[in-house]
């Protein structure tokens, strides 16, 4: 996880993103735990309930579930879930931004292609 926070966003916002982008990832798998509330807050220097809020919701969202003396365990199915909200917000709130800008540039396909290549 990041140790940079964004000042202008809430900490425990930018944990939730950050276990949801870990496991679009692949780095959290289905079936995975979660670290414990009280090793994130020790490793990060962060107050105990930032993590709570994050993971409960995480919890309200069905993403983990708690499992009684064991912890927090990201469920079965789930990335598919999440990889489908993402895609649908990014179609949404991002893409129309940033298609703007590709109009408002004159950039074409293989323009963006291009640098893409350039930077792999």
């Amino acid at each position: 996880m990041l140790r940079n926070w964004d000042a202008d966003t809430p900490i425990y916002l930018q944990l939730y993103q950050q276990v949801i982008q870990r496991i679009l990832d692949g780095h959290i798998g289905e079936g995975d735990a979660l670290p414990s509330v009280r090793n994130v807050a020790a490793e990060y220097q962060l107050n105990p309930v930032t993590i709570s809020k994050a993971y409960q919701m995480l919890q309200d969202e069905e993403i983990v579930e708690k499992q009684r003396g064991k912890g927090l365990f990201v469920k079965d199915g789930v990335a598919d879930v999440i990889l489908a909200r993402e895609r649908q917000q990014f179609l949404q709130k991002e893409w129309p931004v940033i298609l703007q800008q590709i109009i408002r540039l004159k950039l074409s396909a293989s323009d963006l292609l291009a640098e893409q290549r350039e930077d792999n």
